[in-house]
């Protein structure tokens, strides 16, 4: 081998180890460094947004070798591990509270924190239903109804408001069991600050016949009262609804955990007149309308005002749409280290950037530039985090792209109008939802309309024909606890029997999530390749054709 060949070959193995490091680096963003050592956190709070939660940590875990501890407990038990300095972070959607429903005493950390947006999402209405013998997908709830149902003024599934709602279902004679928290929640604090908000003659009535003080607000404790079934976590009340004995009972949960259930979810009717499925575009586009509290020197930085949200008037919103916070130290503590701040800031790194493309197939939304930003500030003030890795222009977040101002959402931008057969009127869709996607027949009277994006129903000639089957998959439910995972298993009275932890370490049980398809890893992979085939075959070839010309 003469030195001109040597040289070759030298020069073009160096571009394809270049090019294959591009590729091994290139589909990781705005990530924590590869060589880097991580101490191990632990965090607990909310099941609202432990599905984006625990398919993160597993990421970091296989990626990094980060180990992030979790346990879904709740947002309130979750805010008190926090106070307690039990906890490295703590998950809520909802801030401290300076006056607690159950009178207990204020809650007040005893360490600096703040508040940090890490995923959007809807609160859904998973239902379990059927007609004459199969299951319905398609269900449609307008706001009123949703409150009567989950304030007892409802309690058949044939009651007259809801036959209005749906007029392409012949409704079963059958009673609804409503499945509530029965322990301190996120989700229970978004859903009873919608009806205060919208419905508060209802929701004060029901308040004082459970005994509550009126006007009664917001509140993360549920009243179990009348047939309603009280159900431990978000695994507690889906998997209560999916049963064969849950049918009839409808509950308020994420949309991921319906998805990742198998079972349909209410489209809730906007103030455009359109029944909406709580999409990631849909929350998108809902939330162009929430307020945020922007004044740093408050203690509330960051949360969330929903009022806009629930009156949104585009027809594409999701009305019942709200984003969750990780709460962060701000200073050191006995428990919270520099070193436990490093890996704290660099998974908040990732949550706010890499993390988001992975939000719309587990059930939730991805957050907007300008919470990214906002979060990227709360970053910086975690002790020990690393500030020279927050780069906007190094985010990969689907809903912005490099040049973009803090108002734009591209996945807003884009969202399809809803079908017409989804509009309120005598048409109704047959389209399923969230996990349930099959189609069901018309059963009742109405006339289907067809528009973009759904079918409409075949007109029915009120009776309770056969509807096609909108089963689907029993999913897993499987939470972590210890380390052991197992499907959720209930009793008739709603007590679990089995599996369904929701703590744990960082090997989560998480989605099958979709290959992402062609990117940057890949093409840096291809190009390795070439030129590694360039460096053996070339220099042969130049050499020759050098030694001819001479």
């Amino acid at each position: 081998m003469t030195r001109f060949t040597r040289t070759i070959r030298i020069l073009v193995a160096g571009l394809a180890a270049a090019f294959l490091l591009i590729g091994l680096i290139g589909g990781q963003g705005a990530a924590p460094a590869l060589a880097a050592s991580w101490t191990p956190i632990t965090g607990s709070g909310s099941t609202w947004s432990q599905n984006a939660l625990d398919q993160w940590r597993k990421n970091v875990a296989s990626n990094y070798s980060m180990t992030i501890n979790y346990s879904g407990v709740g947002s309130s038990a979750g805010r008190q591990d926090f106070i307690n300095q039990r906890v490295d972070y703590a998950v809520s959607e909802i801030p401290f509270q300076s006056k607690p429903e159950d009178g207990s005493a204020p809650e007040k950390p005893t360490t600096g924190f703040a508040y940090m947006p890490i995923v959007a999402g809807g609160t859904s209405f998973m239902y379990n239903l059927k007609i004459a013998g199969k299951k319905v997908t398609n269900l449609r709830l307008g706001g009123e109804t949703v409150t009567k149902i989950f304030t007892g003024v409802i309690t058949n599934w044939n009651d007259p408001q809801i036959a209005q709602d749906n007029p392409g279902l012949a409704m079963p004679d059958k009673k609804i069991i409503p499945v509530v928290r029965s322990d301190g929640s996120g989700s229970t604090a978004q859903f009873t600050l919608w009806m205060s908000k919208q419905y508060p003659g209802l929701w004060d009535a029901f308040c004082k016949v459970a005994g509550r003080t009126t006007p009664c607000g917001l509140t993360s404790q549920y009243p179990v009262t009348g047939n309603a079934k009280g159900q431990n976590g978000s695994l507690g009340v889906s998997g209560f609804v999916k049963q064969g004995y849950g049918e009839g009972a409808i509950t308020y949960v994420e949309y991921s955990y319906a998805m990742k259930s198998g079972f349909p979810v209410a489209k809730v009717l906007n103030k455009a007149g359109y029944y909406v499925e709580p999409t990631a575009s849909s929350v998108a586009v809902a939330l162009l309308q929430a307020q945020i509290n922007t004044n740093q020197g408050s203690a509330d930085y960051l949360t969330q005002i929903l009022d806009g949200v629930y009156n949104n008037g585009d027809k594409r919103t999701y009305p019942l749409s709200s984003y969750s916070y990780m709460i962060v130290p701000t200073a050191t503590t006995n428990s919270v280290t520099v070193e436990k701040g490093k890996t704290l800031g660099a998974f908040a790194n990732y949550m706010l950037c890499e993390g988001q493309q992975q939000a719309s197939a587990l059930g939730y939304s991805p957050l907007p530039m300008n919470l990214v930003l906002a979060g990227f500030e709360q970053i910086k003030r975690i002790p020990g985090a690393d500030a020279s890795g927050v780069d906007i222009n190094k985010c990969n977040n689907p809903t912005f792209k490099p040049g973009d101002s803090p108002g734009n959402n591209q996945l807003a931008a884009t969202a399809a109008q809803p079908a017409d057969c989804d509009k309120q009127g005598p048409n109704q869709c047959t389209t399923g939802t969230a996990g349930a996607k099959e189609d069901t027949a018309t059963t009742g009277g109405g006339t289907g309309g067809s528009a973009t994006g759904g079918k409409g129903g075949t007109t029915g000639a009120g009776g309770a024909g056969a509807a096609t089957d909108g089963g689907a998959g029993a999913g897993t439910d499987a939470g972590t606890a210890g380390g052991a995972t197992g499907e959720a298993v209930y009793d008739a009275n709603g007590a679990l029997v089995s599996g369904g932890g929701t703590g744990g370490s960082a090997v989560a049980t998480a989605f099958d999530l979709p290959d992402e398809g062609w990117g940057w890893a890949q093409n840096g992979m291809l190009a390795a390749g070439i030129l590694l085939l360039g460096a053996i075959v070339l220099p042969p070839f130049l050499s020759r054709r050098l030694k001819r010309a001479r």
